[in-house]
């Protein structure tokens, strides 16, 4: 199995900066607009936190219609792992800075699959949803992890596997994944529908629905 290891030293409306950096603060780091520096990892969820028995854990992509691919985890482990450090930017204005993760890209998920679908519908077991651009899953953008700091990834994070794409606010890195539905429309997610923006980048402040 392919173990590759890349760092992310800052995100910049996807500028991806290579070379550890090392934990930094908010004096050596421009954080988006309205947010503050944490050092904790809060805990926000729109339900009862989901605790999925790696036996039974599945992810699959389906076109609305039909099944094209599926993973069980023992499946899903064995696709190339990537060690990443990203910023977290959360819509409820905390940062936290440098935070370690161990993934699979969406590059590897996604592979050459053929489609002309321009969306995708990120689903999660306890019925959570959030939709981005499939663009926005590729090009070492995006990764389903299943580490967080060199531990197994808590449930109360998203363990087993979550959604990473650190460019966007954080309820778009949806936790506990089990399947994309690719979408040739967008459409809102659980929170976009309740008035969150649809695309939801930090560095533009696009918190709400009007918000430009």
């Amino acid at each position: 199995m392919r173990h590759t290891i890349r760092t992310v030293g800052e995100i910049l409306m996807g500028n991806i900066s290579r070379g550890f950096m090392g934990r930094r603060t908010a004096s050596d780091v421009k954080l988006p607009p309205g947010q503050y520096l944490t050092t904790d990892f809060p805990v926000l969820s729109a339900g009862p936190t989901p605790h999925i028995a790696l036996e039974k854990w599945q992810f699959t992509i389906d076109d609305g219609t039909n099944v094209l691919r599926r993973w069980d985890w023992k499946s899903f482990r064995e696709l190339p792992a990537e060690n990443i450090t990203v910023d977290l930017h959360c819509v409820t204005r905390w940062s936290k800075l440098g935070t370690r993760w161990e993934g699979v890209s969406l590059d590897a998920i996604l592979g050459q699959l053929e489609t002309d679908a321009q969306y995708a519908m990120v689903r999660s077991y306890g019925d959570y949803t959030t939709n981005l651009p499939i663009a926005d899953l590729r090009n070492n953008q995006a990764w389903i992890a299943f580490r967080f700091e060199d531990e197994d990834l808590a449930p109360e994070h998203g363990g087993p596997a979550r959604l990473v794409v650190p460019h966007l606010y954080l309820w778009k890195s949806a936790k506990w994944v089990r399947g994309i539905s690719l979408m040739k429309e967008d459409r809102p997610g659980f929170w976009e529908g309740l008035g969150y923006h649809m695309y939801g980048n930090p560095w533009r402040e696009q918190r709400y629905s009007d918000d430009e």
